[in-house]
């Protein structure tokens, strides 16, 4: 089965419709499912490296400041202890891994998911082609302005790499290699710009796995 969406050219003609693989693009909405994984891929993105000392890796300290009685002053045992400047940190935080794992039969439900709903709320824009003269990004904002887009995810076949270089420097629009499409860059715009050469990636790529129930 499919599903017609609209098709423009770089101009912002339309083109006609375009069958739209429903086994990639006409899956149910699944928002545990899209949560889980994009929770999963903030959490693999963070580097866990962080490091503070605490009271007993902090150097020096041995001695007991002052009497214990008698000074009128607080009574100390450390330089070392937390209140004291240069002293150790309660709770210190160290070195962790923050990594998630989720399956990758989960990770393509989702996305399936994600692109599904792109195309329920009419956020899927499909052209027929994206060759720029000479990968301005000028030529890039004439686009997306003949298009009347905003902020937007361009997925690039590996012929139009160069392509990202147009969309460096315009303000909420980003470019990705179709290999490297993810559930979070998809949710972080409001368009996903798709060329047909793209979504015959994705329908090849993604067309055959099965669904996950969460």
């Amino acid at each position: 089965m499919s599903i017609n969406i609209k098709i423009y050219n770089q101009k912002g003609i339309e083109q006609g419709d375009y069958k739209l693989d429903e086994s990639v693009f006409g899956r149910e909405y699944n928002e545990a499912l899209i949560h889980q994984v994009v929770v999963a891929q903030m959490a693999n993105a963070r580097q866990g490296t962080k490091s503070t000392l605490s009271r007993d890796e902090v150097r020096g300290g041995g001695k007991k400041p002052w009497r214990q009685k008698g000074t009128g002053r607080a009574r100390q045992g450390s330089i070392r202890s937390p209140q004291w400047r240069g002293g150790g940190v309660v709770f210190a935080p160290k070195p962790r891994d923050f990594n998630k794992k989720v399956n990758k039969q989960a990770k393509v439900a989702a996305l399936r998911s994600a692109l599904s709903q792109l195309v329920e709320e009419n956020r899927l824009v499909v052209i027929d082609t994206l060759a720029l003269k000479e990968n301005k990004t000028k030529e890039m904002v004439a686009i997306l302005n003949a298009l009347n887009i905003k902020s937007a995810l361009v997925l690039l076949t590996e012929d139009q790499l160069l392509t990202n270089r147009a969309c460096g420097n315009i303000q909420k629009v980003d470019a990705l290699p179709v290999n490297q499409i993810n559930v979070y860059d998809i949710l972080a715009h409001d368009k996903l710009i798709l060329t047909t050469q793209a979504i015959d990636f994705l329908v090849k790529a993604y067309g055959n796995a099965e669904d996950v129930a969460v």
